[in-house]
């Protein structure tokens, strides 16, 4: 039997790269797409293709893990 998987994938949200990869397609966590559509979590820009906090200092995966 196969294993199910779980059906409440509207929960999950998708953390953004920590840098854009310039791809031409924009991948699905690509953070300038993010930011277009809205779905950056809180408290997040993009400066330079970079995610960034709004007060400007960098951003690890450690602390958007939390945010998010």
């Amino acid at each position: 039997m196969p294993k199910k998987k779980a059906s409440s994938k509207s929960s999950v949200r998708k953390l953004p790269k920590t840098e854009c990869c310039v791809s031409k397609s924009k991948c699905g966590r690509c953070p300038l797409r993010m930011l277009k559509e809205g779905t950056l979590p809180e408290g997040y820009t993009v400066k330079k293709r970079k995610l960034v906090t709004v007060d400007g200092k960098k951003v690890t995966k450690k602390k958007l893990a939390k945010a998010a």
